[in-house]
């Protein structure tokens, strides 16, 4: 997609290149989107919309007035178009590959907490909750001087998951 913008618009400043190519890719974008799209589709299209607004004299971009017609602007814009629809396509056949990517992230970050909070020390608010839910469900203590942050994480858990469901079924009666 670099290489075809190096290319067109030569005619162009920065700018002006940079807004047109930026409002072409969320048209093609757009564009994809629809059943029937396709290079000529999107540029017809764009072509029709910057003519009328032209004609209004509330174009984007007033610098087309003279190459809007001209072949060379056209061809031009047919080329960035059809690259586009080509990154678009390539992104959308890559995406299982990245959500495969990003979940064994997610699982390596969890994993690597894990490890960290096995060699940390309870927090305070940890083992407070720990001795609260110890004397609300009146269970007994366990030493938890040698358990560690993750020990104590899972401790709860369990606590809470072994009394969660006699809560569910005492609210159940009430219903």
């Amino acid at each position: 997609m670099y290489q075809i913008k190096n290319r067109i618009y030569l005619n162009f400043d920065k700018t002006q290149k940079s807004a047109i190519c930026n409002y072409l890719r969320a048209l093609t974008k757009q564009g994809i989107n629809t059943e029937n799209y396709s290079a000529q589709t999107i540029l017809d299209k764009f072509l029709e919309d910057e003519k009328y607004y032209l004609e209004i004299n509330a174009s984007r971009f007033p610098f087309l007035t003279d190459v809007i017609d001209n072949s060379q602007f056209q061809k031009d814009t047919e080329d960035y178009i059809k690259e586009c629809i080509k990154y678009y396509e390539y992104k959308e056949k890559q995406k299982p590959i990245i959500e495969a990517q990003k979940e064994f992230e997610k699982k390596k970050r969890k994993f690597l907490q894990e490890v960290k909070m096995s060699k940390e020390a309870p927090t305070k608010k940890q083992l407070y909750y720990y001795d609260r839910l110890c004397k609300k469900y009146s269970i007994e203590k366990k030493n938890v001087e040698e358990l560690s942050k993750l020990d104590l994480r899972d401790e709860i858990e369990r606590i809470l998951d072994e009394h969660s469901s006699d809560y569910k079924n005492v609210n159940r009666l009430g219903d």
